[in-house]
């Protein structure tokens, strides 16, 4: 009998990523051990740049941007996965399912877009460093950082609708640890394929726009340093950038993966794997690769956690 969810609202069954043996129960502590870290970092960086004021530049504020992006990423994802996992109850209803997909999705999105924001201010500053003020000044900066997010949530919207509009007549047993619209489009009896065309278009905009922008950013950026610094500065600069393209390669590689394959190409296994390390891994990763090396942060932290306040 088809499901129609238009008329009823069937609960979703959460397969999850993690059975209880002794080795997935040592995986999910470190998974929790990942989002705790993830939690802390970036909740740190959200606080700090706001109270220091020190730290009240665009690059500070994109960074902060970021932290918040990525909290509320892995907030939307792993509390639900360990309490499934912790209380047996699989269950999740639609509505609920689609809160996760537009968050999801949305966030997705606008990180992709802020990273490339982001890239293109390291660009202005390193090779452009007298005209910054003019080319990356904190409207500008505010007003990319509101279109990010604005992009990012037009796109959670549209898969939103597209999801809520399908009729579920298939099992309801979704093979992930979310409701990842990749893994909702096997259930589904309805036509799928204007949606994946959509989703296709959507995911070249979301993703192979920023890539090519933090591309020609980067080469920009290194151009510069090997042209007008010392060898002491070529391997710092070196270092940073290649710390900074392996989180963007990991990142924007994974979603590549994830979304600009058909649907009858996806394995459940291996989705749930390429998922995790897009939203838990990178989410911990990102404030200590971009903020935690930078000195001024350093700087800030250890006032803030000395005396208890920044001065």
């Amino acid at each position: 009998m088809k499901l129609r969810n238009q008329t009823f609202t069937p609960d979703f069954v959460l397969l999850g990523i993690f059975s209880h043996n002794p080795i997935n129960t040592f995986l999910f502590s470190l998974v929790l051990g990942i989002f705790t870290v993830a939690f802390m970092g970036n909740t740190a960086m959200v606080l700090l740049i706001f109270l220091d004021t020190q730290l009240h530049s665009p690059m500070y504020f994109l960074l902060s941007q970021l932290s918040l992006m990525d909290l509320m990423l892995i907030c939307t994802t792993v509390p639900k996965m360990a309490f499934t996992y912790l209380s047996g109850n699989k269950s999740i209803s639609l509505a609920g399912c689609g809160t996760q997909v537009f968050f999801y999705v949305s966030l997705l999105g606008a990180e992709c877009f802020l990273l490339a924001v982001m890239a293109y201010d390291r660009y202005v500053a390193i090779c452009h460093p007298l005209r910054y003020t003019i080319l990356m000044n904190q409207k500008l900066c505010v007003l990319m950082t509101v279109a990010s997010w604005i992009l990012g949530c037009l796109d959670g919207i549209i898969v939103l609708a597209a999801v809520l509009s399908f009729t579920y007549c298939r099992s309801l047993e979704i093979h992930h640890f979310f409701c990842d619209v990749a893994a909702l489009l096997p259930l589904s009896c309805t036509d799928t394929s204007f949606f994946e065309k959509l989703l296709f278009i959507c995911c070249v905009v979301m993703l192979i726009f920023p890539v090519s922008v933090i591309i020609i950013s980067y080469s920009h950026v290194l151009q510069a340093v090997i042209h007008m610094g010392s060898r002491e500065s070529h391997h710092k600069a070196f270092t940073t950038c290649s710390s900074h393209l392996a989180v963007l390669g990991l990142y924007y590689g994974a979603a590549m993966f994830m979304y600009m394959r058909p649907a009858s190409k996806h394995i459940p296994d291996q989705d749930k794997m390429v998922s995790a390390f897009y939203a838990i891994l990178t989410p911990m990763l990102n404030p200590l690769i971009y903020s935690f090396r930078n000195k001024e942060v350093s700087r800030g932290l250890k006032k803030l956690l000395g005396k208890g306040k920044l001065l």
